[in-house]
């Protein structure tokens, strides 16, 4: 047989696995191939591990690649040594499977299991910063002495990322966009895009209520996206000498609800910002309505927006001012936030308000706070808080150390996340990181992400209690495969 003959075979063995029943994720077969997969790509081709390869080839291996031509075994791993892994410590090129993308198909004969078909899409880094290319694959593991092996593999249809990722996209429409958020009842969406650390995209679609279209300037209420301009504040005065991390909040502030507890004498604002105070998220969820430590502060992570307002208290009784006056004096007046308070007040356009739903279309009662939350109810706009987060990703306003500090793990989460100072922080496989904060109140969902290695981010806000039900398009489209490893660390169990 002629090798293009052997060719053909072996593609339409391959591509007549459409025909078969595809196995479910939970079979052992299902796990068993990624498995293998994971041990031939994740140890043996990332961290160039030659033993690896050698284990799970075939010696009959047989690889089709659309811009290097074929290979057998002796090829493959000789190509291997001499090219990509020459310089093992210096390489950086890292391959990742799609697991949406993946398909396994089991071979039979006479009822015996004698084979798998994987086929999927992966993706390929040159470097840290580079962006991904992606290119379809087949691969034919065989059982060999009862030990699976690779025997035949197709990598094809190789090119950049971006170009596929964009193709055919709602959000290269913008009546496709307001189309997408009618059917799935999202009254107002705000995007921001930042690029090369700099806020290059404002879009905001739907109404602000019944028949006013959002303006591009629309007024949200952010939530919990209040904590981290809160611990900006924090952070800014740190870097001025005027506020320390790790000096005891009692200096300024106890609460007479845990004055007489010697743990609030133990209380800073490192792990206020870190969510390690030991309090409760807000103290009306205990019976008694009264703040309460749940830990020694420093202990674990727990979510706490009444440590942020704890925080706000000590900082106006130091400062002799409100956090709305320190907010506008170091971050809202020197970054041209002019849409941006804690309060209502004559600032505050109405008329640009983004009014909060249910997710029965039924609309809150718009709470006009008089007093600054440290945690909560910030009033901004996409542009506003753009601009934010770049001063953020840039460092603009903290010492080197402060900086280093804020980005540092502080404490673990879940699902491998950390909590820094003030924002959460991911981590990527390849090797890029970011910073993170959410907010979801009634009629509140909002969402943003600033990577300060890579200078980009988004920002997602709506105005309707299930507004998170549109994250996924979104942060699949604007941020690739980190987008989707985000939602693959949310709904890990």
């Amino acid at each position: 047989m002629t090798k293009k003959i052997i060719l053909f075979l072996i593609i339409s063995i391959i591509f007549s696995a459409n025909s078969i029943a595809q196995i479910e994720k939970k079979s052992e077969l299902y796990k068993t191939i990624l498995s293998k997969d994971s041990l031939l790509f994740n140890v043996g081709f990332n961290h160039c591990d030659i033993g690896q390869f050698e284990n799970l080839l075939s010696e009959n291996l047989k690889f089709y690649h659309d811009k290097d031509g074929v290979s057998d075994k002796t090829k493959f791993l000789y190509d291997l040594k001499n090219g990509l892994c020459k310089s093992p410590e210096t390489r950086q090129v890292k391959r990742f499977l799609v697991k949406e993308s993946t398909e396994i198909f089991p071979l039979y004969r006479n009822g015996i299991l004698y084979g798998a078909i994987h086929n999927g899409e992966h993706l390929f880094y040159e470097s840290k910063e580079s962006q991904p290319g992606i290119a379809k694959f087949s691969n034919l593991w065989m059982l060999e002495n009862d030990q699976w092996k690779l025997a035949t593999s197709l990598s094809f249809g190789h090119q950049a990322y971006e170009i596929q990722k964009t193709e055919n996209s709602i959000f290269e429409n913008d009546t496709e966009i307001e189309k997408w958020l009618k059917q799935n009842k999202v009254p107002t969406l705000g995007l921001g895009i930042i690029e090369n650390g700099k806020l290059k995209q404002i879009k905001v679609f739907g109404e602000i209520k019944n028949g006013v279209s959002a303006p591009y300037n629309t007024i949200f209420n952010v939530a919990s996206l209040t904590k981290p301009v809160t611990a900006m504040v924090a952070l800014k005065l740190v870097s001025l000498g005027k506020w320390d991390l790790d000096e005891p909040i009692n200096k300024y502030w106890t609460d007479p609800d845990v004055a007489d507890d010697p743990r609030s004498k133990k209380l800073t604002t490192r792990y206020i910002l870190s969510h390690q105070s030991g309090f409760p998220n807000w103290r009306y969820s205990n019976k008694s309505n009264k703040l309460n430590f749940q830990f020694e502060p420093g202990a674990k992570y727990q979510y706490s927006g009444e440590g942020l307002e704890y925080l706000r208290k000590a900082l106006e009784n130091k400062f002799n001012k409100s956090l709305n006056q320190l907010a506008n004096e170091l971050i809202f007046e020197p970054l041209d936030m002019t849409d941006t308070q804690y309060i209502w007040s004559n600032k505050i356009d109405e008329s640009r308000f983004a009014v909060g739903y249910d997710n029965k279309g039924n609309i809150f009662e718009n709470i006009k706070n008089k007093t600054p939350n440290g945690a909560d109810d910030l009033l901004t706009t996409i542009e506003d808080y753009g601009k934010f987060l770049v001063s953020v990703m840039n460092g603009v306003g903290l010492s080197e150390k402060v900086f280093n500090d804020m980005v540092t793990h502080q404490v673990e989460t879940k699902n491998g996340k950390h909590f820094g100072l003030g924002f959460e922080i991911y981590n990527f496989k390849n090797g890029d990181y970011a910073l993170s904060h959410g907010g979801a109140d009634n009629g509140v969902q909002t969402i943003v992400f600033i990577f300060p290695r890579t200078k980009k981010g988004l920002i997602i806000f709506t105005n309707v209690d299930d507004g998170y039900k549109v994250y996924e398009k979104i942060l699949t489209h604007y941020l690739g495969e980190q987008g989707k490893e985000v939602i693959d660390i949310e709904t890990a169990e």
